[in-house]
């Protein structure tokens, strides 16, 4: 019997669904519950802001741009998208060095900030060209030499992997050719090498070794779920410096499954989430009154999304807010009105796990429908080093960042989520069009007012009786609301009038930021 109970524990460990749990727990300090990309920040920024900001403010960490050796690219001038063509594993980029890695890494860990690395490891460089990367190593795209790993044409699918005649992907249709042909003429890395995947591995766990908390792999869609497991299972744990002993890196998959591709999420979820890019398209129609709110009653899994468990969720990334990767136009910065809005939404949702944008300012030029400058890279000085990020005294950026994790409706929301975390969706409230509301448990409740008149109702808020902070309008200081406050009566409810002219047509409220009380930003 013993035996059988033992083959039977072993089966189970091996099962996809034991598999699938063990990359997909972010590994947040207790109390944290949201991440911010900070696209193409210098690494001396981003520690910075761990320190004076994040840390402070309750995000769990940091999506970093690649930090490996890339290709300089002059023509267009030094565009974002060099990021992504990889020349070494050398941590040599615009954004700092190898021993200025190590530093963000160890003084955001210490500010309980954890770093994820966007990983890309489909592809090198172009075909054709050659030159040194920004680490020095030389790169042929022509021969297919990379040095610097090293790499040889024998490490690249070709011919006989991809079938069309210029190995290029061009039908999305077949999954042979989306996995085994070339994005966009990207020198297509052949994973399915015990070389190759060596290479990647070892890369992954300097990493590790270094104190990040996990990864998001680029381009997942266009690389086979076997491969990838094979990578998965050869990490290390966690650096025990900063992470209790046994964990395992947070992983987050690029996979844009709109249902209309024979590629779907859920062969991923074996080796870690997956990016939700119908979240963000189907959310964004909702906040340009495209399509009513009410329907919001059941978002996520009854939107035929994949479970909350399964995926990291955003209302735009790098890719979508230029156009790109998923189809449709989500909210961005440039509507930073709805944007607000939305994540908001976002981080007062239960579902998924959650991450927020934080670019840089660029001047569209539309050309039939697509904008052309849509490659233009960060914020440089006169010799194209990337600018710091300058803080302005209301917490702003300049520079020519735009820093929407910084925004007084996001980050508080970002500590609304801290603090109703683990709690249910109760108490939905809906008008039968554009007004909703809803409550986080007996912890939270908010309210949006998306209609072309104002909205004056009494509401069941689920909360103890009391005066609360409108986080949306200002902060919790000192004991007392910087902007408006509600009065919540013994019998849970409170009126909540929101003009439809309002800068924010939305009211937050959160026992963190209930008036008397201690401050709350993390549980």
């Amino acid at each position: 019997m013993m035996l059988m109970v033992i083959h039977l524990l072993q089966l189970l460990l091996l099962s996809p669904e034991a598999e699938s749990s063990q990359f997909h727990n972010p590994n947040c300090a207790d109390g944290r519950h949201t991440i911010t990309h900070l696209f193409e920040w210098k690494w001396s920024d981003i520690a910075q802001e761990c320190e004076r900001f994040l840390g402070p403010y309750g995000y769990c960490g940091v999506q970093v741009s690649p930090p490996n050796e890339n290709r300089v690219v002059t023509s267009p001038n030094r565009p974002w998208w060099e990021r992504y063509q990889p020349v070494s594993y050398k941590l040599v980029t615009r954004s700092g060095n190898d021993q200025q890695f190590r530093d963000m890494v160890d003084r955001c860990n210490r500010q309980n900030i954890r770093i994820y690395v966007d990983v890309v490891m489909n592809h090198m460089t172009g075909s054709g060209g050659s030159g040194q990367g920004t680490g020095g190593s030389q790169w042929d795209g022509n021969s297919l030499s990379f040095p610097g790993v090293p790499f040889s044409s024998w490490d690249f699918n070709d011919a006989s992997t991809c079938s069309t005649s210029d190995l290029n992907i061009h039908n999305y249709q077949n999954v042979q050719e989306v996995r085994n042909c070339r994005l966009v003429s990207l020198l297509d890395l052949r994973l399915s090498k015990d070389y190759v995947r060596t290479k990647v591995t070892e890369y992954l766990n300097y990493l590790i070794d270094i104190g990040v908390a996990g990864f998001r792999f680029d381009a997942a869609k266009h690389m086979w779920p076997e491969d990838l497991r094979v990578i998965t299972g050869q990490l290390k744990n966690l650096n025990t410096k900063y992470f209790p002993s046994g964990s395992k890196p947070f992983i987050y998959q690029e996979v844009i499954d709109m249902g209309n591709e024979p590629i779907k999420m859920s062969e991923y979820f074996g080796t870690g989430r997956v990016t939700n890019f119908i979240y963000g398209a189907k959310l964004s129609p909702v906040f340009r009154n495209q399509n009513q709110a009410k329907w919001l009653v059941n978002w996520g899994e009854g939107w035929g999304m994949p479970s909350s468990t399964d995926v990291i969720v955003f209302i735009d990334n790098h890719d979508n807010q230029r156009g790109h990767g998923a189809g449709g136009a989500v909210l961005t910065f440039r509507d930073s009105r709805r944007y607000k809005m939305a994540t908001a939404f976002m981080l007062a949702h239960p579902y998924g796990f959650t991450r927020v944008m934080s670019s840089y300012y660029w001047d569209v030029n539309y050309v039939n429908g697509n904008d052309a400058n849509d490659w233009i890279g960060p914020p440089t000085n006169g010799d194209m080093s990337i600018k710091d990020v300058i803080v302005n005294s209301d917490l702003s950026c300049g520079n020519g960042w735009i820093c929407e994790h910084r925004w007084r409706q996001i980050y508080n929301m970002v500590a609304f989520r801290n603090v109703v975390f683990g709690t249910s969706l109760v108490n939905w409230w809906d008008n039968g069009n554009y007004q909703i509301a809803f409550s986080r448990g007996n912890k939270g409740f908010i309210v949006f007012n998306l209609e072309s008149y104002n909205l004056n109702t009494r509401l069941q808020t689920g909360l103890p009786a009391g005066q609360y902070c409108d986080v949306i309008s200002g902060n919790y200081d000192n004991g007392a609301c910087t902007g408006s406050s509600v009065i919540v009566s013994s019998d849970g409810t409170a009126n909540f009038y929101i003009p439809a002219s309002a800068e924010d047509p939305m009211i937050a409220i959160h026992i963190g930021a209930k008036v008397g009380e201690p401050k709350k930003v993390t549980t």
